[in-house]
């Protein structure tokens, strides 16, 4: 059976040394790069099925590195980053990052959040490998196995929660989901403070599914309730 393998990328050697160990113990397979650049590499040579990201790398940051990953990859993004900010983090997931921690951490906290994400990208890549049921709305055509959406035959490109939510939505079409609800199905973890990082992403995918005949055609507002696909 294949070991899962996660990227760290940190200029700060002590910090992705660390994580490594900690990571090691859980049974994965740990890659550790230093800049921005061969974490791209590292990327583009191996199989790998997490990312752990540093923001302020040499060579190439961390939001470059992750703009550059999601055109073709759809692995899950942490950021583990000493940029603390409202501003920092919602910019992190608005590019196409998953989660976002900030330094100090503790290691029982990011494994969690490792494991979570993991658990909920692999089990998502298994049900669409036996359920491979396409969408078709009009233009907007979404196919799970390839995980790819296409808008009046143009290629969208989603991180891999905003093609999770869209595909929760469009799989109910006018059935109003929750913001706790989107969380917990999404995400894969109990809904504490998770309401912020749901309406970041609604608010992403809606821009890059907007049909410019009508505003936010497909995914509307249930004012008090939450969001629903509309056909």
């Amino acid at each position: 059976m294949k070991r899962i393998s996660i990227l760290i990328a940190d200029d700060e050697e002590e910090i992705a040394d660390l994580v490594a160990i900690h990571l090691e113990k859980e049974g994965y397979h740990v890659h550790k790069v230093y800049d921005g650049q061969e974490a791209l590499h590292v990327i583009q040579t191996q199989s790998i099925d997490l990312l752990i990201l540093d923001i302020m790398m040499p060579k190439m940051d961390g939001h470059e590195l992750t703009t550059h990953i999601r055109k073709h990859y759809n692995m899950p993004i942490i950021f583990l980053s000493a940029k603390a900010s409202d501003f920092d983090k919602v910019h992190g997931l608005a590019i196409g990052a998953d989660d976002y921690i900030t330094k100090p951490f503790t290691p029982i906290e990011l494994l969690a959040r490792v494991n979570a994400h993991l658990r909920r990208f692999l089990k998502l890549n298994q049900q669409q490998q036996e359920i491979q049921t396409t969408l078709e709305f009009g233009g907007l055509i979404i196919t799970p196995d390839q995980r790819s959406v296409t808008l009046y035959g143009e290629n969208i490109i989603l991180t891999p929660k905003e093609f999770d939510i869209l595909y929760l939505l469009a799989s109910h079409p006018k059935k109003v989901y929750s913001i706790e609800n989107i969380f917990q199905q999404v995400w894969g973890e109990a809904y504490f403070e998770g309401g912020n990082t749901v309406m970041v992403h609604i608010r992403t995918l809606r821009k890059k599914i907007q049909d410019n005949s009508q505003k936010n055609k497909w995914i509307k507002t249930v004012w008090g309730v939450g969001y629903a696909f509309h056909v």
